[in-house]
């Protein structure tokens, strides 16, 4: 198993940046695909951005595309999200979540795929 500790959540004005980190502790890190997830109020949970096991492919919703910049290291068992240009709609809530595969290379959008999830982390954005 792994646990998930999301921070770096604030508030911050419209155009600005923001980095959310998630620290995980458990079973090896390089052995999970990652993503992040954020909800916003009364609206479902949805995709953000995920990274394969290596790193090496990573894979974006459209509305934050060119904006959002996913990472992760793997030896400090942490996952980034790089987030600038910030807008109002990026309210929400953010996750990290962990899905185990023995697949180096592949990442998952699929809510359904994840298995562990972080307690989540509050941005919000001022317009």
């Amino acid at each position: 198993q792994v646990q998930l500790v999301e921070s770096g959540g604030a508030l911050v004005q419209a155009g600005g940046s923001l980095r959310l980190s998630c620290a995980a502790s458990g079973r090896t890190f390089s052995t999970y695909r990652m993503g992040w997830f954020r909800q916003a109020p009364g609206k479902e949970r949805e995709f953000v951005a995920a990274i394969s096991r290596s790193g090496d492919n990573t894979y974006y919703a459209d509305s934050v595309k060119d904006r959002f910049t996913i990472s992760r290291d793997n030896a400090k068992n942490t996952l980034y999200l790089q987030m600038n240009s910030l807008k109002a709609e990026d309210t929400a809530v953010y996750y990290c979540a962990a899905d185990f595969t023995y697949y180096s290379s592949t990442t998952s959008a699929t809510f359904r795929d994840y298995g562990y999830w972080g307690q989540g982390t509050q941005v919000t954005v001022s317009s």
